[in-house]
């Protein structure tokens, strides 16, 4: 069992803010890495991943790949590949998630799960799980005009977990800061 490395917890405040976010966190991303997203529906999954495939230089635009189940973005500078899956679709744990080939792609690229908690982590026991949920009363206050109540309901609680030595002092806290 893998333990838990360091944690950042961040606000963001727009899909903007989320797919920045994305971008920050590349630079602290290197082949082999296991990333797990976790959020519900409309969380910004997706969104942060296009931020990680921006911040890496992968080439394609970084779409959902729910429907493809994963996609593979090659690198334009050298870098490692982003391989961005989807376990929303897959019921199984980890036996369904062999057909994807992702123990073959992790050494030399970043791989990316959205739903992947709980079918994915025996991949790799130094892996970063991103927990992405609504923040605390996101509904706006009542009466508040719709434009007060969107801005307030794409505001997201944040939690970046490093799992294993890999991520004990891979600088994590400093996503707090920017």
């Amino acid at each position: 069992m893998s333990t838990t490395g360091a944690i950042a917890h961040l606000t963001v405040k727009s899909p903007d803010q989320m797919q920045e976010l994305g971008r920050r966190l590349a630079p602290l991303l290197r082949p082999g890495d296991l990333v797990l997203l976790t959020g519900e529906l409309g969380a910004g999954k997706t969104t942060l991943t296009r931020g990680l495939g921006e911040g890496l230089g992968v080439r394609g635009a970084v779409t959902s790949p729910t429907f493809v189940i994963a996609r593979v973005h090659p690198s334009l500078t050298g870098g490692p590949a982003l391989v961005h899956a989807d376990a929303y679709r897959l019921g199984g744990g980890l036996e369904e998630m062999e057909d994807l080939d992702l123990d073959v792609s992790l050494p030399e690229s970043v791989v990316v799960v959205e739903w992947g908690e709980g079918k994915v982590e025996e991949l790799s026991e130094d892996r970063l799980h991103v927990v992405i949920g609504r923040a605390v009363g996101s509904d706006g206050p009542a009466g508040a005009p719709e434009a007060e109540v969107a801005e307030v309901d794409d505001v997201r609680e944040v939690t970046v977990t490093g799992f294993g030595a890999r991520w004990a002092d891979a600088g994590l806290p400093a996503l707090e800061t920017c």
